[in-house]
């Protein structure tokens, strides 16, 4: 199948989490392989990227950008720009290790439907970006956070290409080749969303109530990665959460933290739920999201 067919619930679709078992070469040591060449080369990857940054402004233009503490960083459009761009070098640093290491198509680390749909990703923005930016609306009504108000064209660039790219970077991480390794090597999925959840959690560097969160949203992405057979789903409920926070954050309307309040971390998680619930509806009992099989 090429990138982007669409199946039809009828077509037999191999499980997403268990796919690298299937494919010939396979080996359980070879996805550690995988990630070890892929964090050596995002590393060398970021290490241009902070010389490039020098090279235009020097130490101080370096600091200026990621000089913040934590997710403070991400309360301006250079520091989410270069932030976004440091992991969006997943992407092409997993495809130079996948070729290296050779043991699967890096088409199979987004889907075991030949590879990325673009059609269902934008599809499926749909629903979650309206929410979430009526969700964002009424928490800030509540609880009257505040920030800088920064529009700019460099701020909308970032909301619209380097926001996507980056919450897809971190699916490929996250619900790509760990879901999968932890997948393939109990072969019990449900076990596998969990162990991935709380990597996903304690990745992000957030407080207690923040890692709970994180926990949530990190279920629910694994779970549509299992239920979709692929990435595109998941990676559209991440993009539209950076978006509505980045969209915020511009507005000078919302401040990125940290320390999330518990209040506030208890409305994200029943409102997250929600959207889980809605987003599996419509994929179930409409035509949207023709990748899911009817067994799911």
């Amino acid at each position: 199948m090429l990138y982007g067919d669409i199946m039809s619930v009828n077509d037999k679709i191999t499980e997403f989490i268990t796919f690298p078992r299937t494919f010939e070469k396979y080996a359980w040591y070879k996805p550690i392989i995988v990630l070890i060449l892929t964090a050596v080369i995002m590393l060398i990857l970021q290490m241009v990227i902070m010389g490039a940054c020098y090279l235009i402004g020097g130490v101080a233009f370096v600091q200026s950008v990621l000089g913040g503490k934590g997710v403070s960083v991400l309360n301006s459009p250079l520091g989410i720009f270069f932030g976004d761009l440091l992991i969006i070098m997943f992407i092409p640093a997993l495809y130079i290790a996948s070729r290296i290491v050779d043991d699967r198509p890096f088409s199979s680390y987004c889907s075991s439907r030949g590879g990325w749909n673009f059609k269902l990703y934008f599809k499926a923005l749909i629903i979650p970006v309206i929410l979430y930016i009526v969700y964002s609306f009424i928490e800030h009504a509540i609880f009257e956070s505040n920030g800088v108000y920064q529009v700019s064209i460099l701020f909308v660039v970032v909301l619209l290409i380097s926001v996507p790219l980056q919450s897809i970077a971190e699916e490929f991480m996250f619900r790509g080749i760990l879901l999968q390794t932890l997948g393939s090597w109990f072969k019990i999925p449900v076990l596998a969303i969990v162990i991935q959840a709380l990597i996903f959690a304690a990745a992000h560097g957030y407080n207690s109530f923040g890692f709970i969160e994180m926990v949530v949203a990190g279920l629910i992405f694994g779970f549509f990665a299992w239920k979709t057979n692929g990435i595109e789903v998941s990676s559209a409920l991440h993009t539209a959460n950076n978006f509505a926070v980045g969209l915020f954050v511009m507005l000078g309307l919302h401040s990125s933290t940290s320390s999330p309040e518990l209040f506030r971390v208890l409305g994200v998680i029943v409102f997250e739920i929600v959207l889980c619930l809605i987003m599996y509806y419509v994929g179930k009992k409409t035509e949207w999201f023709g990748e899911i099989p009817e067994n799911a």
